[in-house]
């Protein structure tokens, strides 16, 4: 029986993902929809991207002497276009992992509803079995 006849039936949450493995998952997967994420690659990723953007608004304070409180300038904006596609994938799989369609990510548009909304979701542990979408894990 080759690889391709396997039929995955069961589904359970792999071990932790560590932080270094979540940002290769994270940059590797970012267009990638159909998949699944674990609570820990998703927390481990919120946390690089804001490492990545306080980062970027230290340097933009000492290289264009911008505002640090509203780090707004050119190297945040790049860092954020940088991080956004592969967060927006993510945030999706990590969905996706509670059996949720990713269409849930616009409920975050509510004020305050709709972010506590999407906490509880990224919150929950993983589904147990194939979800509605796929049943692999982003490599």
């Amino acid at each position: 029986m080759s690889m391709e006849e396997i039929e995955i039936t069961e589904y359970s949450e792999p071990p932790q993902t560590s932080f270094t493995d979540a940002i290769k998952k994270g940059f590797r997967g970012y267009v990638v929809w159909d998949a699944r994420s674990t609570r820990s690659e998703y927390w481990w990723w919120t946390l690089f991207v804001i490492i990545a953007t306080i980062a970027a608004s230290i340097i933009d304070t000492i290289l264009f002497s911008s505002d640090l409180l509203s780090g707004v300038g050119p190297v945040y904006l790049l860092t954020s276009l940088a991080l956004f596609l592969p967060g927006l994938s993510l945030w999706i799989r990590r969905l996706h992992d509670t059996d949720r369609s990713g269409w849930w990510a616009w409920i975050v548009l509510i004020p305050f509803v709709g972010f506590v909304v999407v906490l509880i979701f990224v919150l929950l542990p993983s589904k147990v079995g194939p979800t509605r979408w796929n049943t692999r894990i982003q490599p």
